[in-house]
């Protein structure tokens, strides 16, 4: 009887399609964004619409009522499904409390659990149309409960705090985290719009370009865990006044979707904020480009290829001034150099063999106290950081770069990371 039904048939071929790809299934899967929205057109259709004008009715206010419809033990699961889409800060309206459902049921494999409830409920034919819907039809209800069974068995790893669209769209946009240290300024120009916080500046030889990696027209969705979906004007700067002298840590929405063009659903924001800031332009590339030819890629970062000369002990004292001793007593050892990886994190130098990938050192910008070059020595750069905290002494470490230009560069990255690492008392 299901072939009778269209709909029907196209969710079969999308959980065939899911079937057949990596398991388990997450946002990355292609057939994903499809398989929900025919899932959305089943639930939608035949629902029973208010007369008079009232509120528009969607598969979410059903949803929301089944723990009160059914005294079954499977509810108390289904109602802390209900009661988490219920407090998700970053949903404002029932179509985006629906969707974010529908994800959660198919992270908890609970989704034929849900159906269940809903053809059982006794209120179901004051929901849905027996006529023109699928749920309230018996003949097309128990192949689609039956399919629902078939997607119970199969894993789904979503991310659920991918969520600020979905009350505009089931495409997700491309999320990232950003972490950074304390600063007394992150350089970041901010600009509220319609609840949404857009970044539509970064400053020069700020934290935030020197950490390379917001871009103009980014949006900040979240900082430390708070979500700023629906934020008021200045939201963004209490949160970060609050956390004050703490390592902060931004969830950040891409301009950007996956194909490199802009993510759809925010045209429209952008699209304002170009009315009403006529110099605002996306930013497409961080402006610190890096030279690929002298760095490589590893886990999404481009390190340095550099050489470490080896490390000395200068005692009590770690200013800049102790690193044209530190550089020559390196030097005067004459150590084999080993190839190295260096890659100057947002909170810290992070140091690895390049054949092995034996991380050698990892020094925190907190224990940093110097970082420089002599003038003689273009190639050649150190830094000063905490050998000993109970003893209070520190170790002079020595590396080759490929050039000038890359000297200078990683020194200034170096800088202003220690330079920025301020913490409040």
């Amino acid at each position: 009887m299901s072939g009778k039904e269209p709909l029907l048939g196209t969710l079969k071929g999308c959980i065939l399609s899911l079937q057949g790809g990596s398991n388990p299934t997450t946002d990355t899967s292609p057939h994903i964004q499809s398989f929900c929205e025919i899932l959305e057109m089943i639930l939608r259709k035949g629902i029973k619409q208010p007369v008079l004008g009232f509120k528009r009715r969607d598969y979410w206010h059903w949803l929301e009522q089944l723990p009160q419809q059914e005294t079954h033990q499977s509810t108390t699961l289904l109602s802390r499904m209900i009661e988490k889409t219920s407090s998700c800060e970053k949903l404002l309206t029932a179509q985006g409390r629906g969707r974010y459902f529908l994800r959660l049921a198919l992270n908890k494999k609970l989704l034929a659990v849900a159906v269940k409830h809903l053809l059982r409920a006794s209120r179901l034919p004051e929901w849905y149309d027996p006529v023109t819907s699928i749920l309230g039809n018996e003949d097309f209800s128990e192949p689609f409960l039956s399919l629902m069974l078939v997607v119970t068995e199969m894993n789904f790893s979503l991310d659920l705090q991918n969520s600020s669209f979905l009350d505009e769209s089931w495409q997700l946009p491309v999320c990232l985290t950003y972490e950074t240290v304390p600063c007394r300024e992150l350089g970041m120009v901010l600009r509220y719009l319609d609840g949404r916080i857009f970044i539509i500046d970064v400053l020069p030889e700020s934290q935030a370009e020197v950490d390379e990696v917001v871009l103009v027209g980014d949006v900040i969705d979240e900082i430390n865990g708070s979500s700023l979906r629906n934020a008021s004007s200045g939201q963004a700067g209490t949160v970060l006044q609050k956390l004050k002298g703490k390592p902060l840590n931004f969830r950040l929405i891409r301009w950007k979707w996956h194909d490199g063009g802009m993510y759809k659903p925010l045209m429209p924001y952008l699209k304002v904020l170009r009315e009403k800031i006529p110099s605002f332009q996306l930013q497409h590339e961080h402006r610190r480009k890096e030279k690929n030819e002298e760095r490589c890629l590893q886990g999404g970062r481009l390190l340095y290829n550099l050489r470490f000369l080896g490390q000395v002990n200068v005692g009590k004292h770690g200013g800049k001034e102790v690193l044209d001793q530190g550089i020559p007593m390196v030097l005067e050892k004459h150590l084999p150099p080993q190839e190295v990886l260096f890659d100057v994190k947002e909170t810290e130098v992070h140091v690895q063999q390049k054949t092995t990938s034996k991380v050698l050192f990892r020094h925190p910008y907190t224990d940093i106290s110097s970082v420089g070059r002599r003038l003689d020595s273009n190639h050649l750069f150190a830094f000063c950081s905490v050998a000993s905290p109970e003893r209070n002494t520190f170790d002079c470490l020595v590396f080759e770069s490929n050039s000038e230009e890359e000297s200078e560069e990683i020194i200034k990255r170096i800088a202003a990371g220690f330079k920025h690492t301020e913490w409040f008392v």
